[in-house]
């Protein structure tokens, strides 16, 4: 009988500690989850109080330069958590399609400007984001391939010297042979 009571208890001591894992785990989604909010929410604050002053200002070359700042900042998020980066963008963009009649009329023909606005209002989040990680793979696979070259180059430049080093102790050696076999013929009287 203490046995089937100990057994019991053994798998009730299982049980609850498994189901404090799950809420574990939960708990720790949910502040991944506010995490990844609160860092694109301040980042985005920052951002659109920047281009609020920009806007207010009517300064189309400031506001370049902003625009310009949230790119590198969707850049460097990307880089730590595109996640964040995603929610970012999401943030900024939703401020600067309601700002767009201000926003247009301040960029006006200067199509830098345009064209910077558009780089970010245009485009699906995810897709800014997946088409920077893209950016990003394809700089790494030329940087990888850069390196390979290079790798391949030098092999290459190992292996012709190798070759010439060769070629020229043979050079030598034969120089050699060549001068001790006419010395000897010297000797002999050839």
């Amino acid at each position: 009988m203490k046995k089937v009571i100990l057994v019991v208890m053994a798998v009730a001591a299982i049980s609850f500690s498994s189901c404090g894992n799950k809420t574990q785990q939960a708990e720790e989604t949910v502040d991944s989850v506010a995490i990844i909010d609160s860092l694109a929410s301040e980042a985005a604050e920052a951002s659109i109080s920047a281009l609020s002053e920009q806007i207010e200002a009517q300064d189309a070359n400031k506001l370049q330069e902003v625009l310009v700042s949230v790119k590198e900042k969707v850049a460097e998020f990307i880089k730590s958590n595109p996640q964040v980066a995603q929610e970012y963008v999401i943030k900024v963009q939703n401020f600067l399609k309601e700002n767009a009649d201000k926003v247009k009329a301040i960029v006006g023909d200067n199509a830098a400007v345009a064209a910077a606005v558009s780089a970010i209002t245009d485009i699906e989040p995810a897709n800014v984001v997946n088409g920077l990680l893209e950016q990003v793979g394809d700089a790494a696979e030329n940087a990888k391939d850069a390196a390979v070259d290079a790798a391949e180059d030098a092999k290459e430049a190992a292996e012709n010297a190798k070759d010439a080093a060769v070629d020229a102790a043979k050079d030598k050696a034969n120089e050699a042979i060549d001068n001790a076999a006419n010395k000897t013929k010297e000797a002999i009287g050839l």
